[in-house]
């Protein structure tokens, strides 16, 4: 007869984490995960790529024409490491937050400058 450790709560049993939803098996899980991963690297990486073409296309300081040919032809290199990057982090939830984190503070810079160019041609 093998120990068997208690199946219930109650009896003493304790999880690590807590799963949700508990049902699912370990292949769905990996298949979920998988598939947060694919969708973080296509939507997380265009996105985050966009924000820095976008970046780099004002902030450079360059001729307008060059300044956005040479943000554009970075995007291509930051989408590609932004996918290494979202199937090489550790989980999925550290590879949205390597996509979020750069995205959004990017997002932010590039609001606050739109933001306040608008306002100074206002004024």
């Amino acid at each position: 007869m093998t120990a068997r450790s208690p199946s219930h709560p109650a009896d003493g049993a304790t999880r690590s984490r807590i799963r949700l939803p508990l049902l699912w098996s370990d292949a769905a899980r990996c298949r979920w995960a998988v598939a947060s991963r694919a969708l973080a690297a296509i939507v997380g990486g265009y996105v985050l790529s966009a924000l820095c073409s976008t970046a780099l296309a004002m902030w450079l300081p360059l001729a307008r024409a060059e300044a956005v040919i040479t943000g554009t032809l970075a995007s291509f290199a930051i989408y590609a490491g932004a996918v290494m990057w979202v199937f090489a982090a550790r989980s999925a939830g550290r590879a949205w937050a390597g996509i979020a984190v750069p995205a959004a503070v990017l997002g932010a810079a590039l609001w606050l400058v739109v933001r306040g160019a608008a306002q100074g041609a206002a004024s």
